[in-house]
């Protein structure tokens, strides 16, 4: 009797495990222009690899959120009034907090990390 039902939650662990979502890591920040909020009006894009993840809006208090399947090296695509720029990171396996400034340089958008 113990013997049967050891299977069975070993069976259902391992549909458990294999039937949870598989995310790397979550990338989250804040995103400012001119020393404020961008507010609702920007979204953020993200490709690891060969893998695109759709860009979400931002919410009223700049931020964003980004669940990436893959960990390594990722580029970040802020668009904001009709310009968009891009901003190399890093996904881990844990979450990771990626607050960026946006500016305009020479007429174009620019993102760096803050």
């Amino acid at each position: 009797m113990m013997t049967r039902m050891s299977a069975r939650l070993a069976a259902l662990a391992a549909t458990m495990f294999l039937a949870a979502p598989a995310v790397a890591g979550e990338v989250y920040g804040k995103i400012t222009f001119n020393n404020a909020s961008v507010g609702a009006d920007a979204s953020v894009a993200a490709k690891c690899g060969s893998k695109v993840y759709p860009g979400g809006k931002t919410d009223k208090g700049g931020g964003y959120h980004l669940a990436l399947a893959e960990s390594g090296k990722c580029s970040l695509t802020v668009a904001f009034k009709g310009q968009a720029a891009t901003l190399e990171i890093a996904s881990y396996d844990d979450p990771a907090q990626v607050d960026i400034v946006l500016e305009m340089k020479e007429g174009m958008l620019a993102a760096r990390r803050r």
